[in-house]
């Protein structure tokens, strides 16, 4: 959306190029990188609280197992077990330290039995905002006839697949998420194109 609306921008404006070339790039790679760190942050607060938490559980059960255990119980007995088989799980969890802590950390605050990984999402993110936020830069870069035109079709194809793919994560249809998706990524380009033209040289 953003490289897109620095394009449009730049066309409204009536700019050279090069300029489209210059600011695209530089966007894509400021604004990529600026996400990865902010996703490797986030994602670092995350699994250093996870680890924190991880260690108040492990001081928890070596200090008072027997409160521990009750908690357990307790969480397995909501999940439906009783009598033997409730005893049984009990005593199988905690004989497994790893194990129970896991489950206390899930049951307990609601985190992932998985650890997050930082660097590996700060690199998707990197790679998936260069991949997609040059597309609108692709005409211009190959020196294609009318790349304006070129890089709206291409953008619009663009949000319209993101869209679409978002819809297997939501309960709207594929062709109303492409729409929207596309509705949103057009009002900010029309907004950059007409900013552009009060600009123009």
């Amino acid at each position: 959306v953003t490289t897109f609306a620095i394009v449009a921008g730049v066309v409204g404006a009536n700019l050279p190029l090069k300029v489209i070339v210059a600011l695209g790039i530089a966007n894509v790679l400021a604004d990529g990188f600026s996400m990865a760190a902010g996703n490797y942050s986030g994602t670092k607060a995350e699994l250093d609280d996870m680890r924190r938490l991880r260690e108040v559980e492990e001081r928890h059960i070596r200090e008072a197992p027997d409160g521990e255990r009750a908690e357990l119980r307790e969480i397995l007995a909501q999940k439906g077990l009783s009598g033997e088989v409730l005893t049984a799980a009990v005593d199988a969890i905690s004989q497994k330290r790893e194990v129970w802590i896991d489950m206390m950390l899930v049951e307990e605050y609601g985190l992932s039995p998985n650890d997050p990984h930082p660097m590996r999402a700060a690199i998707a993110t990197f790679t998936a905002f260069l991949l997609a936020g040059l597309v609108p830069l692709l005409p211009y870069l190959v020196g294609a006839d009318q790349p304006f035109r070129w890089s709206i079709a291409m953008t619009a194809l663009t949000f319209m697949a993101v869209g679409a793919l978002k819809s297997r994560w939501s309960l709207a249809p594929w062709w109303r998420s492409a729409g929207e998706t596309l509705l949103i990524g057009g009002a900010a380009a029309m907004i950059a194109y007409v900013v552009g033209t009060f600009f123009r040289v």
